[in-house]
């Protein structure tokens, strides 16, 4: 496992069970030796541990990446381009080396998107679920807009994470600066009627939901890939501010 150890991090844990384990086991194939391998237990649904380890997170964002990519039918060449700039960014030269690995076999398959979505909503909380959503999105506009088939299918896996309709459009609305006028307020998650005391309140609450701190287990660079979402609820405080005159 040597080859896929940057990326793979702390080991991995849940994803080795369920329908994210199978998708694992092909993408990996002979790298995971006897001693790695997981039985599992009560249906498949006994894993190594019910805490998300750092491999369990990225293994997850792979996977999801894999089905925005299929999302519209076979996946581009542009679009891996893409995928591999947003690598690279998040991750470094290594990570996305190893990633872009993984991903290739993945693409492969047949994913059941549900059962991928279900699975990680047993296991991860709910700040990791959030992040995981707010990478994808940075992916889908990687190139400017997110097609009709992307969309609905991160509103179809936000809905089996559990995640709230105002969270959802706090994670896209920073994407959607030059259509929506009301950006600020929905990337805060409050109406454009709220008062300026609202408006403070607001930040100081989604600045709390998405400090960086709250991804501490995961490895150094998914919690730096977590400091946009921060900069953006604080970047719509800023433009409020302004725009209002507080």
């Amino acid at each position: 496992m040597g080859k896929f150890a940057k990326w793979i991090g702390g080991g991995l844990g849940w994803v080795l069970g369920g329908p994210i384990g199978a998708l694992v086991g092909f993408a990996l194939g002979s790298l995971f030796d006897s001693s790695d391998a997981v039985q599992p237990q009560d249906g498949g649904r006994t894993y190594h541990t019910n805490r998300t380890a750092e491999g369990d997170f990225k293994m997850s964002l792979l996977v999801l990446i894999a089905c925005v990519m299929k999302a519209d039918g076979n996946p581009k060449r542009s679009e891996l381009d893409v995928v591999k700039r947003f690598l690279v960014a998040n991750f470094g030269e290594q990570g996305a080396l190893e990633a872009l690995g993984i991903l290739k076999n993945l693409l492969k398959q047949p994913i059941d998107v549900a059962g991928v979505a279900a699975q990680i909503n047993r296991y991860m909380n709910y700040s990791s679920k959030l992040e995981l959503l707010h990478l994808l999105f940075q992916i889908a506009y990687a190139d400017g807009a997110v097609n009709a088939a992307e969309l609905a299918l991160l509103q179809r896996v936000a809905g089996i994470f559990g995640v709230r309709p105002a969270d959802f459009d706090s994670l896209r609305a920073p994407y959607t600066k030059q259509q929506d006028e009301n950006w600020a307020y929905k990337t805060l998650g409050i109406e454009p009627s709220a008062t300026n005391e609202e408006i403070k309140k607001a930040y100081r609450k989604m600045a709390m939901k998405y400090h960086p701190d709250k991804l501490t287990g995961l490895g150094e660079d998914v919690k730096k890939a977590g400091e946009e979402k921060f900069r953006s609820v604080k970047d719509a405080y800023d433009y409020l501010k302004k725009e209002r005159g507080f």
